[in-house]
C-alpha cells in the first residue's frame, strides 16, 4: 500500500486531479464501457497535458506499480483499467487541430472517433477511423484501427504520419518514417506495449460532408437470397461503397417496421463516400432488392454515418466478442452465420462482417506491426446483454458460433476484438509473421515491461 506523503508528494506535481478511491469522480473515471469489467485501480491520473504523463510514468516505473491506460475506455477487454494500478486518464484531453492545406489533423488521445470527424468535416476532410463515434482515437488506432473509409485507403494506422509519445524511461520522442522509424513501425499494430501516445497526426482525405449511406434490412426468411446477393455486391463493390453486414434481432428503432421488431433480421450497413450521383447509382440495386422491413439509404452526412452503429453498442451494458479475420466469403460460412443468428442469447446480439479488401491489401505484411494484409473481411460474433445472471447463455453462444466459423478464417485475428480471456496463443495470431520483430522492438524500448496491461508482447 503506498505511503500517504507520496501519493500527496505526487499529487502537487499533477496539474490533473488524481483521484483515489472514495473521492468524487473516482468510480465514474473508472467506470467502462464494457460493464462484465469492474477494476479498481489504486490511483487515477486525469492528464492534463504531455507533463502529467510524464510524471505518471515516471511515477508508476519508480513504485513498481503497474500501469494503464485509458483514452476512450471502449476495449473489449477493459484494458484501461487495473485492479491497484495507476490508471491514465487521458479523457480530458481532446483537443483536434486541422491543418485543411496539408490535408492533415493533429489529435490528442482522449478524443473519440465524433471529436475528429467533427472538425475535420468542417473542412470536408475525414481520417481512417472506425464505426462507432464513443471509440477512442488512441486505441483503435493503435490497434491497426477499420472502418468505412478503410477499403479506399486502408488500416487507419496505415494514415498516421506521426506520433508522439512518452516511453518507459519518461522521455518524449518523435515516431515517424522520419523518426524512431522502428517504434512508429511497432505503434503502427502494437497496440499499448511501446509507450503512451500523447499526439496523432493522421494523413486526411477528401470525403463528404454529404454522402450516401445509411441502413437497409430484411426478413431473417430471405436471408440466403439477401446473403447471395451481399457475396456478388462486395465481389465487385468499388473501393468508396462499404457495405457492412449485420445478423440479429430487429430493435424498436423507429427506421423498422413494427411488425418485424424483436425478430431475425438482415441488415446492411451501406457507406458510398464518392459523389452522391455515384452512390445513387451503386445502392440503386440494394435498394430494390427483395421486399426490405426498412431502408434508409439516402444522402445525408458522413457524420451521421458514423454514428450510425452508435446505439447498437451503449455503454454500461455486458459485452463479450469472438473475431477472426476472413480471406473471403464462403456460402458455408454464411450459412453457418445464420443457424447461429436464430440461437441468439439476446435481442442485443450480432453477428458482423465488415469489408476491409482493398488498399491494405497492397502494402507488404511487414509495412507496419498490424500485419494481415491477406485480411478481406472482419468478423465479428458480438454477444451484448443487460444482465449478470445471463453471462452464461450469452458468452457460450459467442463461443458456439465461434467455433463453427473460425475454421474460415486467415489465421489472424484483429488485436482490438481480443477478449479478456484471450491470451499469448491469440496475441501471436494478432501478429503472425510479424510477432518476433515486435518481441525485439518490446525488448529495446520497453525491456521492463512497464507498459503490460494491455494484449502483451513481453520483452526477452
Amino acid at each position: 500500500m503506498l505511503d500517504h506523503k507520496v501519493i500527496e508528494n505526487f499529487r502537487t506535481r499533477l496539474r490533473g486531479p488524481l483521484l483515489l478511491a472514495g473521492e468524487n469522480g473516482y468510480d465514474e473515471a473508472r467506470a467502462l464501457w464494457n460493464a462484465m469489467i469492474d477494476r479498481r485501480p489504486a490511483l487515477i491520473v486525469r492528464c492534463l497535458g504531455v507533463a502529467d504523463v510524464i510524471t505518471a510514468v515516471n511515477f508508476a516505473r519508480d513504485e513498481g506499480l503497474a500501469l494503464s491506460i485509458k483514452g476512450g475506455g471502449h476495449n473489449i477487454a477493459g484494458l484501461a483499467a487495473c485492479d491497484g494500478a495507476v490508471m491514465l486518464d487521458m479523457s480530458l484531453m481532446r483537443g483536434v487541430w486541422v491543418d485543411p492545406v496539408n490535408g492533415t489533423a493533429h489529435a490528442q488521445p482522449g478524443c473519440l472517433l465524433g471529436d475528429v470527424d467533427r472538425e475535420t468535416q468542417v473542412h470536408g476532410l475525414a481520417a481512417v477511423l472506425g464505426f462507432v463515434s464513443a471509440t477512442g482515437i488512441a486505441g483503435l488506432t493503435l490497434g491497426g484501427g477499420f472502418g468505412y473509409l478503410t477499403r479506399r485507403f486502408g488500416w487507419s494506422s496505415d494514415n498516421v504520419r506521426s506520433m508522439d509519445v512518452v516511453i518507459a524511461d519518461g522521455r518524449v520522442v518523435r515516431a515517424s518514417e522520419k523518426d524512431n522509424s522502428d517504434l512508429f513501425w511497432a505503434l503502427r499494430g502494437g497496440s499499448g506495449n511501446f509507450g503512451v501516445v500523447t499526439g496523432f497526426e493522421y494523413q486526411l482525405h477528401a470525403v463528404g460532408p454529404e454522402i450516401m449511406a445509411g441502413a437497409i434490412a430484411w426478413p431473417a426468411e430471405y436471408a440466403q437470397d439477401v446473403l447471395d446477393m451481399y457475396r456478388a455486391l462486395t465481389e465487385q463493390a468499388p473501393a468508396d461503397l462499404t457495405c457492412v453486414l449485420g445478423l440479429r434481432m430487429a430493435p424498436p428503432a423507429p427506421w423498422l417496421a413494427k411488425n418485424v421488431h424483436g425478430r431475425p433480421i438482415v441488415a446492411i450497413f451501406v457507406c458510398h463516400t464518392g459523389t452522391i450521383n455515384d452512390g445513387e447509382k451503386h445502392v440503386a440495386p440494394i435498394k430494390a432488392f427483395g421486399s426490405p422491413v426498412g431502408d434508409i439509404i439516402q444522402p445525408r452526412s458522413y457524420g451521421s454515418q458514423q454514428s450510425l452503429l452508435d446505439a447498437t453498442q451503449p455503454k454500461g451494458r455486458r459485452y463479450y466478442w469472438k473475431s477472426e479475420y476472413l480471406p473471403r466469403l464462403e456460402p458455408a460460412m454464411l450459412a453457418k452465420a445464420v443457424e447461429h443468428l436464430h440461437r441468439m442469447a439476446s435481442p442485443h446480439s450480432a453477428i458482423l462482417v465488415f469489408p476491409v479488401e482493398g488498399a491494405l491489401n497492397r502494402l507488404p505484411e511487414n509495412h507496419s506491426a498490424v500485419g494481415n494484409r491477406d485480411a478481406a473481411f472482419v468478423l465479428n460474433i458480438a454477444a451484448s446483454w443487460e444482465n449478470v445472471e445471463d453471462d452464461k447463455a450469452n458468452i457460450d453462444w459467442a463461443r458456439a458460433a465461434w467455433r463453427d466459423l473460425c475454421r474460415f478464417s486467415t489465421g489472424g485475428v484483429y488485436v482490438n476484438f481480443l477478449t479478456e480471456d484471450e491470451g499469448d496463443e491469440r496475441i501471436r495470431a494478432a501478429y503472425r509473421k510479424n510477432y518476433d520483430r515486435l518481441v525485439a522492438l518490446k525488448t529495446k524500448w520497453d525491456p521492463g515491461n512497464l507498459f503490460r496491461i494491455n494484449k502483451n508482447i513481453a520483452p526477452q
